[in-house]
């Protein structure tokens, strides 16, 4: 997938994966108790800072802080932009 959105410096812009509809045991669960996900794809990477490269890149699964980065809109579809130190892991 390309985004014609290009991050600043060490930011990634990230794809949230889609909210649980419903539990492990079969409950669905409403829309107001949904819980924010805290795992997506990186769909665009910066160049990252002359003294500290970036360690992800387009494609990688990662898992974020709960309220990290900045929600977007773009072209009809939700992003986060975040800085690579709010990323816990790649999947």
């Amino acid at each position: 997938m390309a985004l014609s959105i290009k991050p600043i410096g060490d930011r990634v812009v990230v794809e949230a994966a889609p909210a649980e509809e419903k539990t492990a045991s079969g409950i669905y669960i409403p829309d107001t108790a949904k819980e924010k996900p805290s795992q997506g794809t990186i769909v665009a990477v910066g160049a990252g800072k002359p003294e500290e490269p970036l360690t992800v890149k387009v494609g990688d699964n990662v898992l974020y802080g709960k309220y990290a980065g900045t929600e977007i809109t773009y072209e009809g579809k939700e992003y986060l932009i975040m800085r690579e130190s709010d990323i816990y892991a790649v999947l």
